[in-house]
């Protein structure tokens, strides 16, 4: 079977529902990722009209993918210390957020929710990364008995320290491989990525990046096609690691250059599913 192709669905307290489900399916895909900021909807978001919309209009939701407030997404300190679970001034109000949505998605059927956890110490002894691994075990152990599973976002932490990570909570924790996000933050080749969390891979994104030079806070993100990431290769290479999809297409720009980018990389990529 060839995988399927989906983009994200951004939820916000102003979102008609009903258009944006609309708009996935005048893109000629059936597949879509939710994502919201937590703090912003937590008491706005409308679980039975999103489960509504999505059946009418023919969408698979595959994954919920949870940001918060006051993340700064790049390589200085700023990011290390504002970006998901790990920053420990936010830690327990963020996973309390996640817990809650957890309960929320439950109502709409997802099985499965994504999201940027930080800048995880490469170091398994540092004090902070032994004070998340128990925390990050409460909220993947929570999402499991709702029936759904966790997928850590790639970017802010090397591939074989996500690994570790994920041995160590031990079950129910997997991986959203972003192949941009690795080049964005410097980290890893998505290639050499995929030979460390293979197995562990369970969603993936689709965005192209260039590389960071060395005085840059992050890298660019460009068009698909127009980067480093080696999309035929890096999807037969996941297939072989028994991925099966969905390829949820991000382009993190907005208006009408967004949805050309979106419908370029549909064609792009439809060979190699």
């Amino acid at each position: 079977m060839k995988m399927e192709l989906g983009v994200i669905v951004l939820i916000n307290e102003k979102t008609d529902i009903n258009k944006s489900f609309k708009d996935v399916a005048e893109l000629g895909i059936r597949t879509c990722q939710v994502s919201c900021t937590a703090e912003c909807i937590i008491d706005k978001l409308r679980p039975k009209d999103i489960k509504k919309a999505s059946e009418e209009f023919g969408i698979k939701i595959s994954s919920f993918f949870l940001t918060f407030e006051g993340q700064i997404y790049n390589r200085t300190t700023e990011g290390a210390s504002t970006v998901g679970f790990i920053p420990e001034q936010y830690r327990t109000k963020r996973i309390k957020l996640a817990e809650k949505f957890s309960d929320m998605i439950y109502e709409i059927g997802i099985k499965s929710i994504t999201s940027h956890v930080g800048f995880i110490p490469n170091d398994e002894k540092s004090p902070l990364y032994l004070r998340f691994v128990p925390a990050m075990k409460r909220l993947v152990e929570y999402c499991r008995r709702n029936g759904q599973t966790f997928c850590f976002e790639t970017g802010q932490e090397l591939p074989s320290t996500l690994k570790r990570i994920i041995v160590d909570i031990g079950d129910n924790a997997y991986v959203n491989l972003d192949p941009a996000n690795l080049i964005l933050y410097g980290m890893a080749h998505p290639l050499d990525a995929v030979e460390i969390l293979g197995e562990y891979v369970r969603g993936m994104h689709a965005k192209d990046a260039i590389w960071p030079n060395r005085d840059e806070n992050l890298g660019i993100e460009v068009p698909i096609g127009n980067g480093k990431v080696d999309f035929p290769l890096l999807i037969s290479r996941l297939k072989e690691k028994g991925f099966q999809g969905p390829i949820i297409i991000e382009r993190e720009i907005i208006g009408e250059q967004q949805r050309e980018d979106i419908l370029k990389a549909i064609k792009f990529l439809r060979p190699y599913l």
